[in-house]
């Protein structure tokens, strides 16, 4: 872990309006600015381990992340991938939950816990969008309920991939028409891991995508999507409110 070399004001944050300032107004980001600093870590490093006691909250302003948690006879299980805009910690709570570890180099826009939590309750714009990011949080959980328990291979393979490609267009890292880049922040071992599959499986189902169209691959973890709709047709979703027949 190092202390990033960014001096970035907020205006021109690339997750300035997903993040958990979206909301606030000149004055209140002031304030922010008072208590953040910027951590960058890199590939494969612990941001966190669980039960260590969190010094600070923080976005992910660049690259990913995944909680996971070790059970007692040491199996560890990835329960959750953190994307750019996404928060890390919980106020009230002076420890982690989870173990939080860089799946690329990450960088994080950190604030000083206390301080954090005190603005909270001084000011409404920061605590009323941290409400609305825990509930799509748990919107998110509940939709890797169903991807995890229901959907088959290949379609947790293009769940995973529509919502790394949709969390690039809605930051703004990617062109919201034409073509969509997205860099694949897992290995597919790690998919597989994440997505309760076998790497044989992974690689099959990416390479049946690859072969129909579905996606092209530049590498192993850059992944073009020339259509977005045609990759969400893949995912098993009711994407028209209709009946599933």
């Amino acid at each position: 872990m190092s202390e990033a070399a960014l001096e970035q004001s907020c205006d021109s944050c690339p997750i300035r309006h997903r993040a958990v300032c979206a909301n606030c107004d000149a004055d209140e980001l002031r304030l922010l600015e008072e208590i953040k600093y910027y951590r960058t870590y890199e590939s494969g490093h612990p941001i966190i381990w669980a039960g260590d006691e969190m010094s600070f909250v923080a976005s992910v302003v660049r690259g990913a992340a995944t909680l996971s948690q070790t059970m007692e006879d040491g199996r560890t299980q990835m329960v959750g991938l953190l994307l750019a805009s996404d928060f890390i910690g919980r106020p009230g709570r002076e420890t982690s939950a989870y173990d939080v570890t860089a799946v690329s180099e990450v960088t994080l826009c950190c604030f000083r816990r206390r301080p954090f939590e005190k603005l909270m309750h001084s000011t409404p714009h920061i605590a009323q969008r941290l409400l609305d990011m825990t509930l799509d949080e748990l919107d998110a959980a509940r939709e890797w309920m169903l991807i995890l328990g229901r959907k088959t291979a290949r379609e947790k393979i293009a769940s995973l991939l529509a919502i790394v490609a949709r969390r690039e267009l809605s930051i703004g890292l990617t062109k919201p028409v034409g073509p969509v880049m997205v860099d694949l922040p897992l290995t597919r071992e790690a998919m597989a891991d994440y997505l309760g599959l076998t790497l044989e499986t992974v690689s099959r189902q990416v390479s049946a995508l690859k072969r129909e169209g579905i996606i092209v691959l530049h590498g192993k973890r850059r992944i073009e999507v020339p259509d977005m709709a045609r990759l969400i047709e893949e995912t098993g979703d009711d994407v028209d409110g209709g009946v599933v027949a």
